[in-house]
């Protein structure tokens, strides 16, 4: 009998805890095997950075198309929002959270953590957390306008990355508060 390599050694693999190890291939498995997701979720409570940031990466790829199957996880996403400290585990996270299905009552808690992300030092953590709460105006209307106030402020006053981002969200969430209705379609990573 042949046994079944795991996903946590699977993402173990990597010289570094930047190093992308087998995320592509882990997330293919777990595209094909969904039930696999619940050891990706283990792994993002490991100790290892370099475990955790892959399976950070992992996530963030499988809810780019399909969100589902990490929906019943919301909760503690949000709560290791509250705790990472790594940006890569982080800039994933952001991307990932307002993805998900969730009630005003999280995306608002998810919103909070964002915004002080946006004082981070890295460039690409405050772009992702853009990115996130842009996404998170779908499952908060209430959010938009204040949402759209900082896009438009970082747009202007941000790094090159974040204008860049910040114009094609606004392109993107500007028709929503002329109409004055709710974002429906989530935007590109």
């Amino acid at each position: 009998m042949v046994k079944r390599e795991t996903i946590r050694s699977m993402l173990k693999a990597g010289r570094h805890r930047l190093d992308p190890g087998r995320v592509c291939e882990v997330t293919e498995l777990v595209v094909k095997t969904p039930r696999r997701m619940r050891a990706v979720i283990e792994c993002l409570f490991d100790e290892n950075a370099g475990m955790a940031n892959r399976a950070a990466d992992v996530l963030e790829r499988i809810t780019r198309a399909k969100p589902q199957p990490a929906a019943g996880w919301k909760d503690e996403l949000i709560g290791l929002m509250a705790e990472a400290k790594e940006n890569k585990f982080r800039w994933n996270l952001a991307l990932t959270v307002g993805r998900l299905p969730l009630n005003a009552q999280q995306a608002q808690t998810a919103a909070g953590i964002l915004r002080n992300w946006l004082n981070d030092r890295s460039s690409i953590v405050k772009t992702a957390a853009m990115h996130g709460l842009a996404d998170l105006t779908r499952h908060d209307p209430s959010l938009l306008i204040e949402v759209l106030d900082t896009l438009r402020v970082l747009s202007r006053s941000g790094t090159p990355a974040m204008r860049a981002r910040g114009r094609i969200l606004l392109t993107q969430l500007e028709p929503c508060e002329r109409r004055g209705s709710r974002p429906t379609e989530r935007p590109t990573g």
